[in-house]
C-alpha cells in the first residue's frame, strides 16, 4: 500500500492492520503512526504533567515506540493502547526523576536559581500562597500607584514606558512606585 494511501486512511479512523504493519516498517511507514497518533498521545501527556514536558515526553513517546517496534504484537492488542502504554512509562519515569530532583534540592538546602525550572515552580507556589494576602493589600493603593505597580509588574514596562501609558511624567511614576511598594510592604507585613 503506497504511504499517500495509507495515511489518507489512517487520517480517517481506518486501517488498523496497515498501521501495525507501518509500525514494523521503516522511518517512512512509521510516519503514519506519529501522523495518525501523536495529537492524541500529547493530549493525554500534557494532562499529566507540564506543557513543556508534554511536548519533550510526546515526541519521545514515538521515539521509544519506533526503537521498540518489532516488540509490538497484534496479537497481545492494539497500537493505540501500546503508545499510551508507552507515554504512561515515561511519564511515570519523568514523575519520578522529577521528585528524586526536587528531594535532592530540599537535602542540599539551597534555593534554586531563579531561571531555573525549579526557581520558576518555587515563585509559581510562593505567588499562589501570596495571592489572598497580595490581592487584599492592592485594595488599600490609590488608583495610580496600583496601576503603576500592576505595570512594572505584570506588563513589565519600564519607567518611561509606564509614564508614556498614564500620561504622567517620569517623576511622578517613581514617587507612585515608592509609595505603593511602601504600602505593600506595611500592608502585607502586619498581615
Amino acid at each position: 500500500m503506497s504511504r499517500s494511501l495509507l495515511e489518507r486512511r489512517c487520517r480517517m479512523g481506518e486501517a488498523t492492520g496497515e498501521l501495525s504493519e507501518a509500525l514494523h516498517g521503516g522511518p517512512e511507514e512509521f510516519t503514519a503512526v506519529y501522523d495518525r497518533y501523536f495529537h492524541d498521545v500529547y493530549r493525554y501527556v500534557a494532562g499529566r504533567v507540564d506543557v513543556q514536558a508534554a511536548d519533550d515526553l510526546a515526541a519521545e513517546t514515538f521515539l521509544v515506540a519506533f526503537r521498540n517496534r518489532r516488540r509490538f504484537d497484534p496479537a497481545r492488542g492494539s497500537l493505540r493502547p501500546w503508545l499510551f502504554g508507552v507515554a504512561t512509562n515515561l511519564v511515570r519515569r519523568h514523575r519520578r526523576d522529577e521528585l528524586r530532583h526536587y528531594r535532592a534540592l530540599a537535602r542540599a538546602g539551597t534555593e534554586p536559581d531563579a531561571d531555573s525550572h525549579e526557581g520558576q515552580v518555587v515563585a509559581a507556589v510562593s505567588a499562589q500562597a501570596l495571592r489572598p494576602r497580595l490581592a487584599h493589600a492592592l485594595t488599600k493603593l490609590n488608583r495610580g500607584e496600583r496601576d503603576v505597580l500592576l505595570l512594572l509588574a505584570l506588563g513589565q514596562l519600564t519607567h518611561e514606558e509606564i509614564a508614556e501609558a498614564l500620561g504622567v511624567s517620569y517623576g511622578t511614576v517613581g514617587s507612585r512606585l515608592s509609595r505603593g511598594r511602601a504600602k505593600l510592604r506595611d500592608v502585607l507585613e502586619e498581615r
